[in-house]
């Protein structure tokens, strides 16, 4: 076997280390870091797509109310997808100085385009989608 044979499997193995096996580790670490630093009150977001607010954390568990009706479900921390205040982070890391400067034309792009809110007291009010939906 020669010198260059050699040389190419440790250049794909660097190439496998630095596009799939690192990456990968640095996601699950800052999953693990997010799901450490869960307190009680953050919102949160589970795996099945459930959404509520921590009541209780323990060393494997959270236990979170997911509407007004004060419904508590027990849930292992590794079903956690996301916090509140993790996707707010990773959102401002995304968007950087760039991402803000977009937001901004696009507000102006909007005001341009409505008469009605030239003056803020005639503007329409925006609807925010509730943090629980009314079940009947």
């Amino acid at each position: 076997m020669d010198y260059s044979s050699l040389l190419m499997i440790v250049v794909m193995v660097a190439i496998f280390y630095f596009l799939l096996i690192r990456p990968e580790n640095q996601r699950k670490k800052k999953a693990e870091e997010m799901r450490s630093g869960i307190r009680k009150g953050d919102r949160i977001t589970t795996i099945g797509g459930m959404v509520g607010k921590v009541v209780q954390v323990n060393d494997s568990t959270v236990v979170f109310e997911t509407s007004e009706d004060r419904v508590r479900i027990e849930i292992a921390k590794w079903g956690i997808q996301s916090t509140e205040a993790f996707e707010q982070a990773q959102a401002a890391q995304k968007g950087g100085l760039f991402g803000a400067k977009k937001d901004e034309d696009k507000t102006e792009e909007s005001k341009a385009d409505d008469p009605k809110t030239d003056d803020p007291e005639k503007a329409p009010k925006e609807e925010k989608p509730g943090f629980d939906p009314e079940i009947k």
